[in-house]
């Protein structure tokens, strides 16, 4: 019996350790649902290199910010050289703006670091060393110069140091100060500080914070302060709203849409927040997770954002679904060394690298092209050309999860719920499956209301004619010949009784126990394998059998070993077999809901799966009651002594699985040094 046990342990302790190594980021690729970076063509090509070498003014000297204005003008701040170069449609230079007339004197720019140009093609530029903003027209002239402000708004020692900048509508302009946590800094259409919006949350340990509210005074001052991160980019869409970027590494909202009133509305509906690169991505050569240093908006919605860390461009939709990523660090042409900002030249996109001063321009492709057009489709109603585009999308890359998601949105607004519901469950998206289930759902019982009655009916009449005769047949001679299988059951809703009989008249039967924890291991893989889609968040590649064994099997052997071992030192009465028999009669309410409720999840939307998770929460709950009392009758034991045993078995348990991984990683130590030993003398020989 021992040996038997042993081998069990061994295997699933061995099968516990075997996991999937990490997969590696390609160079252009996707993201599953389940996080993990999949292969995708090419969404945009290299078009066009420009370092300024043939201009008369002059290379680049690390540029910081660049604008695509009206007219297809491209508006560059050539930090190092002091000035704003001006590129026309084509991509050829059409002018620099460094030294102007003010007042009658000379006057220049000292380190610019933004620029932006409105819709009459008047240029901003954020004058970072002069710690000033300078507006000038059309033609170049100077219109106006907005100075350092002076407000009561602005804290003590506040350092004005202008960055980026841009302009609304209405004739607001929105100013990042470096430095500066409170917000962005608002203008006036006059030139006039109104305030900040939009202040980043502050992020803090609950630690930290818990020493801050104890410590006095004076520590409290010598304490690092917890303050808002800095805003280190932004753009206005021709909405109004305000896209903005965050340096912070790790940080869950790098990415920000603000109202006018500074609130934050990007949606998130995607499989990750859009913040890049999704972990760490172990398998790549850089680690970490992306650090935005630009974002530019796109038309209906898209958005483009700049990851310094891999030097990549992220785009995604008006959901937040990422729709494709490209580029990479590199000196080679298409890469980039430090990329500092990106513009939109309609479809194609600039990348500005500071470092290797120069700028990069791209096209997109069929496979960009296609996905570009199916979003602007769908977004103004166009259905029809949304899904031609999609399915064409899935010709290219048949793992594009969004594109599904696509079709299935172009078949919802179609009426074809059915259909919808096929796309969306292959894009898992819950979401928008629920909607199309709510509809499908109401239109099959519009038409089978009838039969699905009567089928309840009968349903509930079969069911309480079974209890019946179950409690007719209970009865005398039944419950004599079968009473080690109604044990079990009747443990469920007398389990003081249900134990006693088990223990003192013998009822219980460890075949009757291995056979509840088989049925348990059934229950968990039909429902981790057939639980409706709306709550069955399992990924099918990486059920398996094996894992089932390990996470039922495994704990159920751990506790009954730990139980053991610990109560032979505190006086328990129980035997090891009377631990197992408790112990799996215990698990028979999960059993008991695991089937039932798989038929529920196949029949219910997200909105309605709190009775599900109910179900759940009820079944543990009564697990542990029946765990508690069965622990506490098999060792005759009291209800304190009962709590401190089970906990103190968990902490056994946590023994035994230190002391066995320890022990399979001395295993492999031996086995990898007789190993190397033998190709040692191998290669002497």
């Amino acid at each position: 019996m021992k040996r038997w046990f042993a081998a069990i342990m061994i295997a699933l302790l061995l099968a516990s350790g075997t996991e999937a190594a990490p997969a590696s980021a390609n160079e252009t690729y996707n993201y599953s649902y389940w996080g993990t970076p999949v292969p995708a063509p090419d969404p945009y090509a290299l078009e066009q290199v420009i370092y300024g070498s043939d201009w008369s003014a002059g290379p680049l000297s690390a540029p910081q910010d660049l604008y695509a204005g009206p007219g297809g003008k491209l508006y560059i701040a050539d930090t190092g050289n002091n000035r704003i170069v001006i590129l026309d449609r084509d991509l050829k230079f059409a002018g620099v703006v460094g030294g102007f007339d003010h007042d009658g004197k000379k006057d220049a720019l000292s380190g610019p670091q933004g620029v932006f140009a409105d819709r009459d093609g008047n240029m901003y530029v954020a004058d970072t060393d002069n710690r000033r903003i300078v507006e000038f027209d059309n033609g170049g002239k100077l219109k106006r110069i907005i100075p350092e402000p002076e407000s009561t708004l602005l804290r003590k020692g506040f350092q004005y140091t202008p960055t980026k900048l841009a302009v609304d509508k209405a004739g607001r302009l929105y100013v990042i100060s470096q430095g500066s946590y409170e917000g962005i800094m608002e203008f006036e259409s006059d030139g006039a500080f109104s305030g900040f919006i939009g202040t980043n949350r502050v992020k803090f340990s609950p630690v930290d914070l818990f020493w801050k509210r104890i410590s006095t005074k004076a520590q409290r001052e010598q304490m690092q302060q917890f303050i808002p991160i800095e805003f280190n980019n932004l753009d206005v869409d021709e909405n109004g709203f305000i896209y903005t970027s965050t340096s912070e590494e790790n940080s869950d909202q790098p990415l920000k849409r603000l109202n006018p009133s500074g609130t934050d509305i990007l949606r998130s509906k995607g499989y990750f927040p859009p913040k890049g690169d999704v972990g760490n991505l172990e398998g790549a050569s850089v680690t970490g997770s992306s650090i935005f240093v630009d974002v530019i908006a796109d038309r209906a919605g898209m958005y483009s954002a700049l990851d310094a860390k891999r030097g990549r461009v992220f785009t995604y939709d008006k959901d937040g679904n990422l729709l494709y990523e490209f580029g990479g660090l590199g000196s080679q042409q298409g890469n980039f060394r430090t990329p500092a900002a990106i513009g939109m030249l309609g479809d194609r996109i600039a990348v500005l690298d500071k470092d290797n001063s120069r700028l990069s321009v791209f096209a997109p492709t069929t496979y960009g092209s296609l996905i570009r057009s199916a979003v602007l489709a769908l977004g103004e109603g166009k259905t029809d050309e949304s899904t031609a585009d999609w399915k064409r999308v899935l010709q290219l890359n048949a793992n594009f999860d969004v594109a599904y998601i696509g079709i299935g949105k172009s078949l919802l607004k179609q009426g074809d719920n059915r259909e919808a519901m096929s796309y969306f469950k292959l894009g898992n998206s819950r979401e928008y499956y629920s909607e199309a289930f709510k509809r499908y759902r109401k239109e099959v019982v519009f038409e089978h209301f009838g039969t699905i009655v009567l089928v309840i009916a009968l349903a509930i009449a079969v069911v309480i004619a079974a209890v019946k005769l179950a409690g007719r047949k209970t009865k005398g001679q039944f419950y004599r010949e079968f009473g080690i299988i109604r044990n079990p059951f009747y443990t469920l809703l007398h389990p003081f009784n249900g134990f006693w009989e088990m223990k003192y008249e013998r009822k219980g039967r460890l075949g009757v126990a291995f056979s509840i924890v088989a049925l348990l291991v059934v229950a968990m893989i039909v429902k981790r394998q057939w639980g409706g889609f709306v709550v069955n968040f399992n990924n099918p590649d990486q059920l398996s059998t094996l894992n089932e064994l390990k996470f039922i099997l495994l704990p159920f052997f751990l506790w009954c070993i730990a139980n053991w071992s610990l109560t032979t030192l505190m006086d328990g009465e129980g035997k090891f077999t009377e631990i197992m028999i408790a112990t799996a009669y215990s698990l028979l309410p999960l059993v008991l809901t695991y089937f039932p409720q798989v038929l529920y999840s196949n029949a219910i939307t997200a909105d309605e799966s709190s009775f599900y998770y109910l179900l759940d929460t009820i079944a543990m709950i009564w697990f542990v009651w029946l765990l508690f009392t069965g622990t506490m009758t098999v060792h005759q034991y009291s209800a304190g002594k009962t709590i401190v045993t089970m906990l103190l078995t968990l902490v056994v348990m946590g023994i035994i699985i230190f002391l066995g991984v320890l022990f399979f990683s001395m295993l492999q130590q031996m086995i990898n040094f007789a190993s190397s030993i033998y190709r040692e003398i191998t290669f002497r020989m």
